[in-house]
């Protein structure tokens, strides 16, 4: 791929500063990821996994090394609308319609009325949630509130799409349905997605690219370029391919414990 890439980290530090003294929750994060690939983080809770989410978005700043997006610092790129961030919660206002909560950044950014609608009406489309504008989201399953919360961080079309987590308070039913629902937007949409995750089954079904952290300090114990198809129905985690890329990501995960004991 001739493009350059859309995130680049290059011996990246982060240590903050606590009242019992430094802690370092990234040390030496070395990552290059492409233009429209699905990127997924997996690793034991407190490995920096979110930690790098939040210095792509400019949430936090690294304390060594450097980290471009879009070929620019985090914080121009956040400037320049780069990406959208869904949380693990969907946090959708209560008093607001699923439309209303959808358009909320596109008023900040101010929008007009007639193109907020159209917006509104593409990326609820996206999201198969046609014809549920005019609920609350306490009208919908939690499933249907995380895809409305998808659709809101789509509504300004940015390029880079970050996910933190967002399934992993549902159950496995509504989140294979989900996994499914994203694989297929994605494709659709082409964005570079940056999924957090602590399912080894979620990670390897989702990625183009998996990336296996380590306990504190974050470090990366490996990187898996996934062999599997672009076509992928659910059924396909009973094959070998899947089995094998998945039984190296616990590997990977086992390895980096060991780094850290």
């Amino acid at each position: 791929m001739t493009d350059a890439p859309v995130i680049e980290a290059k011996s990246l530090d982060l240590t903050f500063q606590t009242g019992d003294g430094p802690v370092q929750a990234l040390s030496d994060i070395n990552l290059s990821i492409a233009r429209g690939e699905f990127v997924s983080f997996i690793g034991p809770s407190g490995c920096g996994k979110t930690t790098f989410l939040r210095c792509v978005a400019a949430l936090e700043a690294p304390t060594g090394g450097t980290l471009t997006v879009n070929g620019m610092t985090p914080d121009k790129a956040r400037q320049s609308r780069a990406y959208g961030y869904v949380f693990q919660a969907a946090g959708l206002y209560p008093w607001r319609t699923i439309a209303g909560n959808v358009k909320l950044p596109l008023e900040i950014m101010g929008y007009s009325g007639a193109e907020q609608e159209d917006r509104v009406r593409k990326v609820l489309e996206l999201v198969e949630l046609s014809g549920f504008g005019k609920k609350y989201p306490w009208q919908l399953s939690g499933g249907m509130q995380q895809r409305a919360s998808i659709a809101r961080a789509l509504a300004f079309d940015a390029d880079i799409l970050l996910m933190d987590e967002p399934f992993g308070a549902l159950d496995e039913i509504v989140r294979d349905s989900l996994n499914e629902e994203l694989l297929k937007l994605w494709a659709r949409t082409q964005k570079t997605c940056l999924f957090v995750t602590h399912s080894i089954p979620e990670a390897v079904y989702l990625s183009t690219k998996i990336v296996v952290m380590s306990p504190r300090p974050g470090r990366i114990a490996d990187i898996i370029d996934s062999p599997l198809p672009a076509e992928r129905p659910l059924d396909i985690r009973d094959s070998q391919i899947f089995i094998e890329t998945a039984h190296r990501v616990r590997e990977g995960l086992r390895a980096g414990h060991g780094d850290a004991a």
